[in-house]
């Protein structure tokens, strides 16, 4: 409480599977006025953290805002040390509403002049590649991971030509989930291109033709937040949304099955569901008026 207290903007950079907690035991010690950045929301993060301090009985006029993602390409290479790959050249932020997205650039630019408009939450929530990429590409070399720790380079190696397949179907379906929200997403080619400047026939070429991705390593056990983290917290909103407002999302059902099974937990249960998110009952009108006003009907 007391750190929070003359704070203008208070940077959330944990996994969003703990953005519940954070939320929950900050939303008593919140004043008018502070600025709370989830960096990055992934997938609904500020539409959970919202509901989490209404649950709460938080009542001061706060502004939520989320990151698309996380501004560096890096790794933590021991308790203390992180090593970062690269500066992403263009990251997407969002305030919850959206009409205050100005305010919170205004802020921030001068620290991070990489944060661009993000348009709303929905937007950046269903921009996020994380949810494509990670969960997918760390079952599928499952048994890579297993025998080597992870001593092969995750991108690289991992994105042959046929999980290369499974990946341009995760992210079609992502896209179509955008479109039925009434938004133009951006593809998965397009995201590398604007985050990292690397372009390509296909995802396959185009992750190989990033210098940034050389070098990453694998996850060295599946006990990672690329399973335990990014498919409830931002596969299963994707494909809840998805279920929500009539998009087939066999492809990302089939990814948080295997996870389920992988993990013996329901993902399901645990996830950003629309209904646990409280947006269960607005139709895409309602849920539109809400991100960028902050109107619920």
């Amino acid at each position: 409480g007391e750190a929070l207290k003359k704070a203008q903007m208070i940077m959330v950079v944990v996994p969003s599977s703990a953005h519940a907690d954070v939320a929950k035991h900050r939303a008593k010690h919140l004043k008018k006025g502070q600025m709370i950045i989830l960096h990055p929301g992934r997938t609904c993060g500020a539409l959970e953290f919202a509901k989490v301090l209404r649950d709460e009985g938080c009542t001061a006029d706060v502004t939520l805002a989320e990151a698309e993602t996380f501004i560096y390409a890096s790794r933590s290479d021991g308790p203390a040390e992180a090593r970062i790959f690269r500066i992403k050249e263009a990251v997407p932020l969002a305030a919850l509403p959206a009409n205050r997205n100005e305010l919170v650039l205004d802020a921030i630019r001068p620290i991070y002049p990489q944060f661009i408009d993000g348009v709303n939450v929905l937007n950046t929530g269903v921009n996020n590649m994380g949810a494509i990429f990670h969960p997918a590409l760390t079952l599928l070399n499952a048994g890579w991971i297993e025998a080597t720790h992870g001593d092969y380079q995750f991108y690289i190696d991992g994105v042959t030509p046929s999980v290369s397949r499974v990946l341009e179907v995760l992210d079609r379906e992502r896209v179509t989930v955008a479109s039925s929200l009434g938004i133009r997403a951006r593809t998965g080619l397009e995201w590398l291109k604007m985050a990292y400047d690397t372009a390509g026939e296909d995802l396959h070429d185009a992750i190989h033709n990033q210098p940034g991705y050389y070098g990453i390593k694998a996850p060295a056990t599946l006990s990672h937040r690329y399973i335990f983290e990014d498919v409830p917290m931002s596969l299963v909103p994707l494909a809840s949304l998805g279920e929500r407002y009539g998009v087939s999302v066999r492809g990302m059902d089939s990814i948080i099955r295997l996870a389920c099974i992988v993990h013996r937990t329901d993902y399901w249960k645990r996830g950003r569901t629309v209904d646990k998110l409280g947006i269960g009952d607005l139709s895409v009108g309602e849920l539109t008026r809400y991100v960028n006003e902050g109107v619920r009907e």
